[in-house]
Formats: C-alpha cells, structure tokens, sequence
C-alpha cells in the first residue's frame, strides 16, 4: 500500500493502489486436508453403523428369547385349561352332579324319546 500525505490536513492516507490481495490458488496440501476429513468421517459413520447394528441384532436377542419364553408359559396354561375342559366334560362327574345336587334320576325305558 502507497502512503500519501495529504498537504492541507496534514494527515497520512492510505491508498488503494497495490492494496488488492491475491489470491493463492487451492495447493495439495488442503485438497489432501478435505481428503482426510472425508475419510475420517466415513469411517467414523462406518463405526457408529456397526455399533448401532450390533445394538439393535442384541436387542432382538433379548426379544426372541422373551418371547420364547412367554410361548412355553402360555402353551404350559393351554395343557393345563384343557386338562381341566377334560375333566368338567366327563360324563361320570356330570351324572354324579345330576344324581347328588340336581336329585336327578335316570329315566325309565318308557321315557326315553329317541330322536332321528
């Protein structure tokens, strides 16, 4: 930049002339810069994918084997419920209930009306 006085102030000003800067063309060293961050955050979203992956594929575990276990519990009370239809649907229990709780009696042969 050129200094010049100005004779009726008597201050220095600065000039435009020669001030313009130039500018430095993009070198190796920044291209190899952005390169590098490039790669680094590949990699870097490479790592957080796998360890999210890994997360999610435990996560699941732990639901299939909950869900395994709730299909034992529920099969285990299906045997159970249908041991019990068994036993409520025995003729010899509900022709003891007839007999002492209702005093039903088995009918005579006259009675019975068969039905085609």
């Amino acid at each position: 930049m050129a200094k010049a006085k100005d004779k009726s102030a008597g201050r220095i000003l600065w000039t435009d002339k020669g001030s313009k800067r130039k500018v430095k063309p993009v070198g190796i060293k920044s291209n190899l810069l952005l390169l590098f961050t490039l790669l680094l955050l590949f990699l870097i979203g490479g790592a957080l994918f796998y360890v999210w992956s890994r997360i999610q594929v435990i996560q699941l575990g732990y639901e299939i084997s909950s869900a395994l276990k709730a299909e034992r519990t529920l099969a285990e009370e299906n045997k159970k419920l249908r041991v019990e239809i068994a036993t409520l649907k025995s003729y010899a229990r509900i022709e003891r209930l007839a007999v002492q709780e209702l005093r039903m009696t088995k009918p005579k042969p006259e009675q019975v009306i068969v039905i085609r």
